[in-house]
């Protein structure tokens, strides 16, 4: 049976070397380039059936060496790794055509998985002609490293590609319509209007007029035709938050839209019709709603068939000194303020927090409390008043602060605390692999049992 074969594209020796030891051991042909024009001249020549490529090289932009790939035509899958977080770039590099992006310091497991994921597709492509899976990293105040995120992240990439209808799942203030106006300005559609509509503010009798639009006569004040929502939409998207609380008699109006793109005006008998996209997001359980009679069970399946779960923030706890640093530079940019230190006291309160309001109460939190402070540091005393009366462990003395650095030390010093030291779970509640919790050790000079 012949070998698969990998081209590695890095301008890394030392990474060359291990990647091109630890695939040889596996029974990959491995070759290895150090320059996007030996990576493009390996290509002819080697006939790789994999491509790892680094977005950085000497003599050509990653994005460049993509494109002249020309991953469109052929099985190959194109492996993006970096050691930089430029959103950008990497919403360029997947489509282009990349199958997957890595991040530096690389977890070789994780990239091994993507390697076999990626000849997977490969055969599935050729067989069945199905298009390569496409990934997506954070935008803008999309704020997450920890592994959820980048899972919410990787379904905005594949879903911003296409048209289809898609339920957004999640608490109250976990960034619901981020995530669609993200899929909305990354696809083929981002030069139309991206309409937001609460379903929950206005009264049922009202919304299907506001979606729909209206006849003139068609009720007591309708003294003129009035065009709805997917009217004005064009070939935009409809967000509909707060989906759960849309009347049933609507419900069947809006699964038939769904399904035919075909609407009727309050008071008029033509049929319409619309390309407009509809992203609906509850913080209900719609399937149990469906067992209690008070949604239509065929419009939750519609609804389902491209699904996110947003994670809530207490599930996602590493992320939260992340969310600190962009929201006080967007406070201190608004307010006038200028906060560039934590005190050891509130980001262990924070930390410990559950966020019932989650990221949405996390940035109320922070604005009140930058309110009260007058120098540089966002003391413990300015955010207990909104966090009520919680019990911090004083273990650190007073007016002690962190740099962001030293907040990232601090926290992987309790998770490995809480662990006892070992590595494998403390990487896994860390949302980061082992290689880099273990390069984070070396890096904070962090000794055991510390």
């Amino acid at each position: 049976m012949c070998k698969k074969k990998i081209l590695i594209i890095d301008d890394d020796a030392s990474q060359l070397e291990l990647l091109n030891i630890f695939f040889s051991g596996r029974g990959y042909a491995v070759h290895c380039s150090a320059t996007a024009m030996a990576g493009l001249e390996a290509r002819a020549t080697f006939h790789p059936d994999v491509i790892v490529l680094d977005i950085r090289l000497p003599d050509m932009d990653g994005i460049e060496v993509l494109r002249s790939l020309d991953t469109g035509k052929s099985s190959i899958n194109v492996i993006m790794i970096t050691a930089y977080h430029d959103m950008e770039t990497t919403v360029k590099a997947m489509k282009l055509g990349a199958y997957e992006y890595i991040t530096k310091p690389i977890d070789v497991d994780e990239l091994e998985d993507a390697v076999c994921r990626a000849l997977k597709n490969s055969e599935l492509r050729e067989a069945k002609e199905l298009p390569a899976v496409k990934t997506f990293l954070q935008k803008g105040p999309m704020i997450g490293n920890s592994k959820p995120m980048k899972e919410v992240f990787k379904m905005i990439g594949v879903l911003s590609e296409n048209n289809v209808t898609v339920l957004i799942e999640g608490e109250t203030g976990t960034g619901k319509e981020l995530i669609a106006r993200a899929i909305h300005d990354y696809g083929p559609h981002k030069d139309h209007p991206f309409i937001p509509i609460n379903c929950s503010a206005i009264v049922g009798t009202l919304l299907e007029s506001e979606l729909f639009g209206h006849e003139k006569g068609a009720f007591t004040g309708a003294f003129a035709t009035k065009k709805g929502k997917f009217e004005l939409a064009g070939e935009g998207t409809i967000f509909l938050d707060e989906m759960g609380e849309i009347p049933i008699e609507l419900q069947a109006k809006l699964l038939r839209f769904l399904q035919d793109k075909a609407f009727q005006r309050v008071g008029g008998e033509k049929f319409l019709h619309s390309k407009a996209r509809v992203i609906v997001a509850t913080n209900k359980d719609l399937l149990q709603m469906v067992r209690a009679g008070t949604f239509r069970e065929d419009l939750y399946y519609r609804l389902s068939a491209a699904k996110i779960n947003v994670p809530p923030l207490r599930k996602r706890r590493e992320d939260i000194p992340f969310l600190l640093d962009h929201m006080v530079k967007e406070i201190n940019a608004e307010l006038g303020k200028r906060i560039d230190r934590v005190d050891k006291k509130a980001l262990l309160r924070m930390m410990e927090y559950d966020w019932p309001g989650n990221v949405r109460e996390l940035r109320n939190v922070l604005t009140g409390a930058a309110i009260s402070t007058r120098g540089e540091t966002l003391l413990d005393d300015a955010i207990l008043p909104f966090l009520g009366a919680g019990t911090v462990q004083d273990i650190f003395p007073p007016g002690a602060a962190l740099s962001l650095r030293e907040v990232e030390r601090e926290h992987i010093l309790k998770i490995l605390h809480y662990t006892n030291g070992n590595i494998t779970s403390s990487a896994q509640i860390l949302g980061i692999s082992r290689p880099t919790l273990r390069q984070k050790i070396r890096q904070y000079k962090i000794l055991p049992q510390q």
